[in-house]
């Protein structure tokens, strides 16, 4: 049977008051520095339920400025920036040596909750990458030891057999390095966080880092 995707479409409600709770937020009572709000809103979706809370869309662009998105897993957030690593060779992380900008954006949908970041991204030292490789799953390191992330790939079998070879190395060798392995930090110059309502009088509370280092506000419209 046949599906009309524009039907599917208009079938689809935002929000489902029977699933999704919109808090209310009040801008007013947001601090000065957009760290410890996310901090305070990634541990309510985490309250919440969300589903992954930690993945985020991370959009590069290329050397001739052509953009790409796709879903990574967010590592920490600090004063030094927001956390997330990939292979130095992979496409984003060449995207990130000819143009190391990116913006990012989460979505919690069970709280009707976006948080975007966009800002410069530097390379974290390698023995910091080092620890926080080490840290995760024997999976995670295994899956950085398969390597050449975004190369043409012949056949599901050379996956399988080079994923096999890795997971018996990481197994053998737990502290096993990983030289491509890179952890990006992005310091934002910019911070937006979006409540949704369910009158579509949503709330957009957005930070710009100042000359001075610190932070000013603005509320935009939804």
């Amino acid at each position: 049977m046949g599906t009309d995707l524009h039907e599917s479409l208009r079938s689809l409600r935002v929000w489902d008051p029977a699933v999704t709770e919109l808090p209310p937020f009040d801008p007013a009572t947001a601090p000065g520095d957009p760290l410890p709000l996310f901090t305070a809103w990634f541990a309510e979706a985490v309250a919440a339920g969300q589903s992954e809370p930690h993945t985020v869309s991370l959009a590069t662009a290329d050397a001739e400025g052509l953009p790409d998105v796709r879903v990574v897993m967010l590592h920490g957030a600090d004063a030094d920036g927001w956390s997330f690593a990939t292979h130095a060779d992979s496409r984003k992380g060449r995207h990130l040596v000819a143009r190391p900008y990116a913006a990012l954006v989460f979505y919690w949908p069970v709280l009707g909750r976006q948080v975007r970041l966009r800002g410069p991204v530097a390379v974290a030292p390698a023995d910091v990458a080092h620890a926080d490789l080490h840290a995760r799953s024997t999976g995670a390191l295994a899956a950085a030891l398969t390597g050449r992330q975004s190369a043409d790939l012949d056949s599901p079998d050379e996956l399988a057999r080079a994923s096999e070879a890795a997971w018996e190395r990481a197994g053998r060798e737990p502290d096993a390095p990983v030289p491509s392995w890179t952890l990006y930090r992005l310091l934002p110059d910019e911070v937006e966080f979006f409540q949704g309502d369910a009158r579509r009088r949503h709330v957009r509370l957005a930070y710009r880092r100042t000359e001075e280092g610190g932070w000013s506000t603005r509320l935009l419209w939804p």
